[in-house]
């Protein structure tokens, strides 16, 4: 049930209040451009600086404004075993397709914790549940073994893999067969991803080149490898420039250049640096993103 381009939409803010109009229109742009999934409230989402109300009105918002013409998986990991089983059981009552769960950040567990809490969330509440492994924000990496163990739970039925290590997504693949769907969660790496077995990603490029995060994924699933080989080199740079600084600082910004959103974040981030933005207004001409832009 997932796969092709899941975006992880921002929160647009304004005046360090959630800009819902603008979420909506983000939205309805991405439906339009073929995005297959809305994924709110994930690290791009900038969940972890919105209150409790915030992030379930925002949760509400996505799945009232897709309103089924897509799917929708809510980010609604926590560190707190007991506040992600909330989350995830208010996701499945609002109508979420799937929930987007992040292991556990700060209390860095074992393997054998984070094998509980995840088993503990799926036997709670009855909805999909979509691992999301990125040490470089959590401080913990979620080995391929105990993926492997995960995924015999019915209802875990991804992962979004985000460690960076290309080793890591072939052993995954290796040790659970299609008993887990593979999501990349860097968009350098959804090519090579999705040679070793993947079935899309979770992608911050998608933000702001909806339909051509899209067409790649779609290409490779249908077996088109060159159309979609020929896409990522073509967008590679702006993949990484989209992670000068911290993200979503780079893709808000972008956003804000094509006059989607305010780019506007919540301390403890701040807005790009010049010569950073510079570099990046310079990458999305090059590519033909914003071009008129700056």
């Amino acid at each position: 049930m997932l796969q092709g381009s899941c975006v992880a939409i921002v929160t647009p803010f304004k005046d360090n209040n959630v800009d819902y109009e603008a979420f909506e229109k983000l939205i309805e742009w991405h439906i339009s451009e073929g995005t297959e999934c809305i994924v709110p409230c994930g690290c791009t989402g900038e969940a972890a600086t919105l209150s409790g109300d915030e992030h379930r009105k925002v949760i509400k918002t996505a799945i009232k404004t897709v309103n089924g013409r897509a799917k929708v998986m809510a980010g609604t990991g926590s560190n707190s075993t007991v506040e992600a089983i909330e989350l995830t059981s208010y996701a499945r009552e609002a109508g979420a397709d799937a929930a987007l769960v992040i292991t556990p950040y700060y209390n860095k567990p074992t393997q054998e914790g984070l094998f509980r809490h995840y088993e503990k969330i799926a036997g709670e509440v009855d909805i999909p549940v979509c691992l999301y492994n990125v040490p470089s924000r959590t401080g913990v990496n979620m080995a391929p073994e105990t993926v492997a163990r995960l995924s015999e739970i019915k209802n875990i039925i991804a992962i979004k893999e985000a460690a960076g290590s290309v080793a890591q997504c072939a052993e995954i693949i290796r040790l659970c067969g299609d008993n887990i769907i593979l999501l990349s969660g860097d968009d350098s790496l959804t090519f090579p991803m999705m040679a070793l077995g993947g079935k899309g990603v979770v992608s911050v490029l998608a933000n702001i080149v909806p339909a051509e995060v899209h067409r790649l994924t779609d290409f490779f699933l249908k077996g088109e490898i060159s159309k979609a080989r020929e896409i990522h080199y073509r967008y590679l740079p702006l993949m990484d420039a989209l992670f000068i600084e911290t993200n979503p600082g780079p893709v808000k910004e972008a956003l804000g250049l094509m006059g989607k959103i305010k780019p506007e974040l919540r301390l403890p981030l701040v807005n790009m640096k010049s010569s950073n933005l510079e570099q990046l207004k310079k990458v999305m001409k090059e590519t033909g993103v914003g071009a008129s832009c700056g």
